[in-house]
């Protein structure tokens, strides 16, 4: 096999830059072959052995399956972090949230208490954990599965992180307990499925990605409840959102009795975050 006939495997479901770029990944990561490595034509030298396990790997993806889950890692923030079907790949615009809370919680000396709602592989509240010296983060999700993902993704990084079993629709009654919570909750809604790629649709967890159509603020009405409550004074809200909802988003939170929210542009250009200040 060479790197021309694996990434050509792939473009009936990628584009052609984006095929290479998996199939360079999939060689690095599981081959330590280096870019000059492929295009060296070294791909041909691989031991039998080897060939069976990249023809394993090729069948996987050339079905569809995200890279990520086939190689069960996923690169956030310069880490590298477990992931498995039921837990959602972690997406750059996430990356960029982190950076905004980070940027916002350090420097100001004082201990921070930050908690991450929905928090999957546990990917945000490991690199907040990491990332804000002397903070104490806790996160909270559903699912039990993702949770033990999350455990093992903070033991192997270092992270002390209080993983929690707790449904976000049903927060606790907590008053003035955090200074920081961050979310990336489910936000798409069911008719946008039809614009969406295969990989994301028929691999990765639907819970985590989709709320009803009649309901897309769904999840952050009840995060936002919660945290007028729990959030100390002149603590922070942070949202990953759907920019398709951003305006909705200011209401709902104006309407619960957050006063001042600022909105962020991701790499993109779309109106992907938001901070609101608990005054």
């Amino acid at each position: 096999m060479t790197y021309e006939e694996l990434w050509r495997r792939l473009t009936p479901v990628y584009d052609v830059g984006e095929a290479k770029a998996i199939v360079r990944y999939v060689l690095d990561v599981r081959f330590g072959m280096s870019a000059t490595d492929v295009y060296c034509g070294k791909v041909t030298q691989l031991a039998a052995d080897e060939c069976i396990r990249l023809e394993e790997i090729m069948r996987r993806l050339a079905a569809a399956e995200p890279v990520q889950y086939v190689l069960g890692r996923a690169d956030f923030c310069g880490r590298s972090f477990r992931v498995a079907p039921g837990v959602l790949i972690p997406r750059p615009e996430t990356e960029e949230l982190c950076d905004w809370v980070a940027a916002g919680a350090s420097g100001g000396g004082e201990r921070q208490s930050v908690l991450d709602i929905g928090t999957g592989s546990g990917c945000i509240a490991i690199t907040l954990s990491l990332n804000i010296p002397g903070s104490t983060v806790t996160a909270w999700d559903v699912s039990e599965a993702a949770l033990a993902i999350a455990r093992r993704n903070a033991a192997e990084l270092g992270a002390s992180v209080d993983m929690l079993v707790q449904d976000a629709l049903r927060p606790p009654r907590d008053e003035r307990k955090w200074d920081v919570i961050v979310s990336n909750p489910p936000y798409i809604c069911r008719r946008e499925s039809a614009a969406m790629d295969r990989n994301v649709l028929e691999y990765e967890p639907p819970t985590a990605l989709f709320v009803p159509d009649d309901d897309p603020l769904l999840f952050y009405r009840a995060i936002a409840g919660y945290a007028r409550e729990a959030l100390r004074h002149d603590g922070a809200l942070y949202f990953e959102i759907n920019p398709l909802y951003s305006a909705d988003m200011l209401a709902m939170l104006r309407e619960v009795g957050f006063g001042r929210v600022e909105t962020r542009r991701d790499c993109f250009g779309k109106e992907r975050m938001m901070r609101a200040t608990n005054s």
